[in-house]
């Protein structure tokens, strides 16, 4: 398979260089050493900390003309060391598409997307790219698009289906067995969006449609029927001068995966941003999340992007805390320009929870972030480091004692960037 994609995309390059057509041909390298000593979840003093590199590279093609645009993304992720020597396929068999779609030119401001592409939206709450997972994140999906001055409308639609025969699917019904991190067999969504001087806001209406079962023996087995689960909302930004805000507003109601049901559940944030000089920036916010109550599952903020949010230590909501006690995070930064070509942020953030745990506690710690990024001559070097100050909650909360905790949680992370430019085409 591996061969092919890249058979395909030679001929692909050599095509395009002989159309009269814009071609452009770049690339990406992100090698990135972690040491993760509480990175996720609390790790026990008897455990021994992380430390290792992964990688993702990719290479993307684009080709343009006046009547549609096509884009294509391979991808592999690997982590140092996995592969034996001489092995000869991939051992976890991370090699991908991460995107390949065609945008057709409709006309009057109309145009559609096909195919495996990126939604991101707005600040990436709830539907985002997730750049920071090695493996991002994408959609298969049909997206209509309309643009008119500052104003956009996108409507996307999804249908999923498991691949039972090689590049096919079942010759009868539409049972749907891939299951897990919200993982939908149906979707449609709405994103409306408009600017003005110095504000903006957007409306977002999506319904996700998880395919009904229950998971006998380790399999997922498949009834006839959806959960259906709908999140609405706004997000809305200001900013004048040195001054900035922006808000987060959703709800979701209907039913999750497994039948459970979901009403009024909901998402609140609040930032506020100052440019105190020109190499000093501050800001300020909170964000609740609902939790599980007796009547409602918890909110979650499905397919955004989650590491930006709720502290990089990724404590909450990335794989994790998906129907629990919600969250009430109050947080500040600095974002400090050091020169042309470097920067510091500084976050710290403190984490209760949205309800009280079977003790009664809510406090479940703070946590401080910093992040350091250096442009060099065509390429960057990004570092950071976390520590969690976890309270009593926090121990509750992830299932394991004081006493057995170790007693430093923290995170360090370097990586370096490179997305070379192999071809820049233009029209001839």
């Amino acid at each position: 398979m591996k061969n092919k994609l890249l058979l395909l995309g030679i001929l692909f390059t050599t095509f395009c260089q002989f159309t009269y057509a814009q071609f452009t041909l770049s690339g990406e390298f992100r090698p990135r050493v972690e040491f993760r000593n509480g990175f996720g979840t609390l790790i026990r003093e008897s455990s021994d900390p992380g430390l290792g590199v992964a990688t993702r590279a990719r290479l993307n093609a684009g080709y343009k003309t006046d009547a549609y645009k096509f884009y294509l993304s391979l991808q592999d992720v690997f982590v140092w060391g996995e592969n034996r020597q001489i092995l000869p396929n991939d051992a976890n068999n991370s090699f991908a598409i991460f995107q390949a779609w065609a945008e057709i030119r409709l006309g009057a401001g109309f145009s559609t997307k096909l195919g495996r592409q990126v939604l991101s939206y707005d600040d990436q709450r709830i539907l985002g790219g997730l750049d920071w997972a090695q493996q991002g994140r994408n959609h298969d999906a049909a997206l209509l698009k309309y643009k008119k001055g500052t104003f956009s409308a996108d409507l996307a639609l999804a249908f999923n289906q498991d691949n039972t025969t090689p590049g096919g699917f079942q010759s009868e019904g539409t049972a749907f067995t891939t299951t897990g991190f919200f993982t939908y067999k149906t979707m449609q969504m709405l994103h409306l969006h408009k600017s003005w001087t110095d504000f903006s806001g957007s409306f977002l209406f999506m319904n996700n449609g998880f395919q009904k079962g229950a998971t006998v023996g380790g399999v997922f087995q498949p009834e006839s029927g959806n959960n259906n689960l709908q999140t609405i909302g706004t997000h809305l930004k200001y900013k004048k001068n040195k001054f900035g805000v922006a808000a987060n507003a959703y709800l979701q109601t209907g039913e999750r995966q497994g039948d459970v049901e979901v009403s009024g559940a909901y998402l609140l944030g609040l930032d506020v941003s100052y440019k105190v000089s020109p190499k000093v920036g501050v800001g300020a916010g909170l964000e609740i999340i609902s939790g599980r109550t007796d009547d409602t599952a918890a909110f979650f903020p499905l397919y955004g992007t989650n590491h930006k949010f709720n502290g990089f230590m990724d404590y909450f909501y990335v794989g994790n805390h998906a129907n629990s006690i919600g969250l009430f995070d109050i947080h500040a930064s600095a974002n400090f320009k050091l020169d042309e070509k470097a920067s510091l942020m500084l976050k710290v953030l403190n984490f209760r929870g949205e309800q009280e745990l079977a003790s009664g506690e809510k406090s479940l710690g703070t946590e401080v972030d910093l992040v350091y990024k250096r442009k060099f001559n065509g390429f960057s070097i990004v570092a950071g480091y976390s520590h969690m100050f976890e309270s009593d909650g926090m121990y509750e909360l992830k299932g394991i004692t004081e006493a057995e905790a170790a007693g430093t949680q923290n995170w360090a992370w370097a990586m370096l960037v490179l997305k070379p430019k192999f071809l820049n085409g233009t029209k001839k």
